[in-house]
Parts: C-alpha cells; structure tokens; sequence
C-alpha cells in the first residue's frame, strides 16, 4: 500500500510539474512566433491545464483500465466547476466580463449533451472516439476565430498576455516544451500504476479511483491557475480556463481512450455521474449569468459549488461497494 501511495505522490506532482513545462515552453514560443495572447490561452493553456487528463486517460486506456479514463474525465469536470471554482470563489468573488465566455459556455453544454446521448447505448465506439476528435478539432478553430474576433482590449485578452512568459528565448521555451512532453507520459504510467493498486486494495473499482483520487490529482493544476488568477484579479482567466479545459477533457479525454479501444460504461455514469455534471455546470451557467446585472460568483455562491462537489464524493464512495455489469454486458 505504502508503494502504492508513493507512486500516486510522485506520479501527481510530475504530472503537475510537467503540464507547468509543457504551457509554459509552448505559450513562449507561440508568443515569440507572434501569436495573439488570446489565442495562445483559448488553446495552448486551456489544453495544456488538461494535459494531465489527457495522458493519464491514454495510459489508463492501453493498460486496459477504461474505466478509470472515463471517470477521470467526469470526475475532473465536477471537480473544476465544484472544487477550483468553488475554492477560487470563496477566496475572492469571481465576475464575469468577457463576451468570449459567454460564447463558450453554451458550447460546453452542448459537448456535455453530445457525449451524454453518445453514451446512451453503453459504450463509446471507435468512430465516436473519432468523431469526439474531430469535433475537438472545430472546436479549437472555433475558439481561434472568436479569438481572432476579439478587440485587443478585451478583459479575457489582458489578462491572458500577462500570464505568458516574455523574453524567454526560443531554445530555452522549445527545451521546456520537450521537457514537459517526456515528463507527461511518464508521470502517468506512475500515477496509474499506483491508482490500480490502491483500488485492489481498498476494493472498489478502478471508476470510483478515477472519479474521485485520479480526477482530485489532474485537477491540481485548473486549481492553481484558477487561485492565482483570483488573487491577480484576472477573473475572466479563473473561468475561463475551466471551460476549455472541461470541452478538452470531454473531447480530448473519451475521443482518445476510445479511439484506442472501444470503451464499456457502467449504468452508473448515466445514473449518477453525468447528471451530476450537469446539474454543478447547470448551477454554475446560473451563477455567473448576468440576468441582474454583471455576472458574478460570490463567495455563497463558491460555497454552495463547494458542497455540491463534497457532496458527490460521498455518493460516490457510498456506492462504491456496489459491483454493476458495463451496459453491454
């Protein structure tokens, strides 16, 4: 166990360690190849905050561990709408201004609708594991172009260009950029290892894992982007970084594990996980909407999205005992 618990450890803080090289050494080329700081943080750091979804997924997949991907992959959704943003907003309101995330929040639920009916019939396929990709692909011309769309003085703008490194030369941020890339894999073959052991022996399934302690782990990241932008007062950038990375989890995260095999779900995803996420992305869309004026996300609002994260990882524990056959079994 003691092992176990150590791999897990490691495996995390590289993941995280690894992820900060890899945004890093690409935000600075792409700023040094003169790409608009918006469009390097609608794409490089919202992919690269999900970065550690992706590969831990990818890992999880080829070592026959399908249901710690798609867990993975739920559960780092609730965890960024319940436990960064909740977190983020308890320690300074957030307040939404930036016309771009207006515009892509709609898109988020309709990629969370997209996967839901995909999963309908209890599994995801290899052609939707492609069709996930190809719809990530559009997905990410389509925020270039709101990019390209955007005044120079636009909030989600601003606050972008001051997160990118400057005056990094080109070597140094194509040697991070590598770094980040050998790291990434590596660190996940460690923390899934790990995982897998630890699910044998607190015996639950590798799902619950991937829910719960998986998604806690590869959502570190969203959560340290999200409080350094609320205490820099960058609020735009708090939210949204959560949601392109939550677009890229859903697309990225199942479209990969699928594409590699096809992936059996459990009743459960449809029973309590993915409406779960909804209802915390449903409640969040409420919060920061600017029905009544600017949109904003309290500190009752945070601590509401709090409880309804910790709420939901009880559930999930509390039914952890309960042993269920894929859909298609």
């Amino acid at each position: 166990m003691l092992l176990a618990i150590i791999q897990l450890v490691a495996g995390f803080l590289l993941l995280v360690w690894g992820a900060d090289r890899l945004v890093a050494g690409a935000s600075a080329t792409a700023r040094n190849l003169g790409v608009s700081p918006l469009i390097i943080g609608l794409t490089i750091i919202g992919f690269g905050t999900s970065a550690p979804e992706l590969v831990v997924s990818a890992v999880a997949t080829l070592k026959g561990n399908a249901g710690l991907a798609v867990g993975n992959a739920i559960g780092s959704n609730i965890a960024n709408m319940g436990l960064v943003l909740g977190t983020t907003a308890l320690i300074f309101p957030l307040r939404l201004e930036s016309t771009a995330l207006k515009r892509e929040y709609p898109m988020l639920l309709l990629v969370m609708l997209a996967c839901f009916l995909m999963a309908l019939n209890g599994i995801y396929s290899r052609p939707e594991g492609v069709a996930l990709l190809i719809f990530l692909l559009l997905v990410v011309v389509w925020i270039i172009r709101i990019g390209l769309q955007r005044p120079l003085s636009d909030p989600l703008a601003e606050e972008f260009d001051a997160e990118i490194p400057r005056d990094v030369p080109t070597k140094i941020a194509l040697f991070w950029l590598i770094i980040g890339l050998i790291v990434l894999p590596v660190s996940s073959t460690f923390l899934v290892d790990g995982a897998i052991t630890i699910a044998h022996i607190l015996g639950v399934s590798d799902t619950v894992v991937g829910l719960t302690i998986v998604a806690l782990g590869t959502s570190l990241p969203e959560l340290a982007t999200a409080i350094t932008a609320a205490l820099n007062r960058e609020d735009d950038l708090a939210i949204g970084n959560i949601i392109g990375s939550n677009m890229f989890n859903l697309l990225g995260v199942l479209g990969i594990a699928s594409t590699i095999r096809p992936v059996e779900l459990l009743p459960i995803f449809l029973a309590r996980d993915f409406p779960a996420m909804f209802l915390i992305t449903g409640a969040l869309y409420l919060m920061a909407s600017d029905f009544r004026g600017p949109g904003r996300i309290g500190r009752r609002s945070g601590g509401l999205l709090l409880a309804m994260f910790i709420g939901y990882m009880v559930l999930v524990w509390m039914s952890s005992g309960h042993v269920e056959l894929p859909l298609r079994g």
